[in-house]
């Protein structure tokens, strides 16, 4: 139950369409784009930078998502809207936040108009730049496209160095850059780490699916699958296959992109990273399934995929006797909504992707397994 001091909060800082603009915080904004990868790893990175905003005690503008759309129309990047997917009132259990859409809307013409709009970077990223001395905001794709969408310009840049976004060199944010001279800190990217840190995986808690995604979601999970299901997560498309080939050569060890989900945080106690945790043959997804459709009584199988989903080998294993669905919804965030639900969840080691289904069925107390690891070891943050 919300207090009435949250209930305030809620109410400043989520106006109403057509309502005054929100109060201006004192205590300042961080703005960063989530110019990182896709949905998984802006998903990893948002947590940290929600985290972040807490330490230095700023309102977190809360970026909308980066969609790469290049495969069918509109061809290009699409923003969508946090609130498209999640609420945004259960942040403001955590900490104060605003959409970075109603920030440029209502604040943003008052307090960071143009001809103001200060740019901050790390001096390594700023060496990009022709004067050695520019933060590359906008250098690129994704990146000017995300800052085009609000008509941004940066009219000059403040480096820094020296430092990290670890809650350790708070004091350090806070005095280099306080609100009262630097009211907006803008970022190129995100503040935070990938893979999302450890202490940050309980946010998670605080992202909760929007009504229209829940009401889609039990939508196909009524009309498609019979309960109990298990939801399965096949990363093994030809750029994974090449990720994971490095495995095989020694490039990579245990800690690889989002691997210490399963293999534990600690590099000096990580479990060994294997080729069955990172890119699955059929052999191991018929094992693992076999399994866990057994222990649960699944009556259904739900795969995601970015590739090929097997759906008649999976039949030809159950003889028929399961129902195998694989969707290819227009939206990934359909995927993950209905993999969150299943009965029992199988992911990948490696990718960001399950990482937010597992992080999601954590703080749900739903039992989850990896490929090639049936029980994974349990984490310091586990809910």
């Amino acid at each position: 139950m919300m207090g009435a001091l949250g209930l305030g909060l809620l109410l400043l800082l989520v106006p109403a369409s057509g309502s005054a603009a929100p109060a201006w915080d004192p205590a300042g904004y961080l703005l960063y784009c989530p110019c990182m990868g896709r949905f998984g790893n802006q998903a990893d990175h948002f947590l940290g930078s929600l985290a972040f905003a807490k330490t230095l005690n700023r309102t977190l503008a809360v970026p909308p998502w980066i969609e790469y759309r290049h495969h069918r129309p509109p061809y290009t990047n699409l923003h969508v809207s946090y609130k498209e997917y999640f609420k945004l009132e259960p942040l403001l259990e955590y900490h104060r936040v605003i959409s970075l859409e109603d920030f440029m809307k209502r604040l943003a013409p008052i307090h960071w108009p143009p001809g103001k709009r200060v740019a901050y970077c790390f001096e390594a990223a700023a060496q990009r730049s022709s004067d050695k001395r520019t933060c590359p905001m906008k250098d690129g794709n994704p990146f000017g496209p995300f800052w085009d969408q609000f008509n941004v310009d940066f009219n000059r840049s403040e480096l820094f160095g020296g430092i990290s976004f670890s809650i350790s060199y708070k004091d350090h944010w806070i005095q280099r850059f306080p609100p009262s001279e630097h009211p907006v800190l803008a970022l190129p990217g995100a503040p935070a780490q990938f893979p999302v840190l450890e202490e940050h995986r309980p946010l998670h808690k605080y992202v909760v699916w929007s009504d229209e995604m829940v009401q889609k979601g039990e939508a196909y999970i009524h009309s498609l699958l019979v309960k109990p299901y298990v939801g399965i997560h096949l990363r093994i498309g030809s750029d994974w296959k090449n990720a994971c080939n490095m495995l095989k050569d020694g490039t990579a060890g245990s800690h690889f992109m989002a691997s210490p989900q399963c293999v534990g945080y600690d590099r000096n106690n990580a479990e060994p990273l294997t080729m069955d945790m990172c890119l699955p043959d059929l052999k191991e997804i018929k094992r693992a399934l076999k399994l866990w459709v057994k222990k649960v009584e699944a009556k259904s199988v739900y795969i995601a995929t970015d590739s090929e989903p097997y759906t008649t080998e999976i039949q030809q294993l159950f003889e028929g006797k399961i129902k195998v669905v694989n969707l290819q919804p227009e939206v990934a965030q359909i995927d993950l909504y209905i993999l969150g639900q299943s009965d029992h969840f199988i992911g990948n080691c490696v990718s960001s992707f399950t990482a937010f289904v597992k992080r999601e069925r954590d703080v749900h107390g739903r039992a989850s397994s990896f490929f090639g690891m049936d029980r994974p070891p349990r984490l310091r943050d586990e809910f």
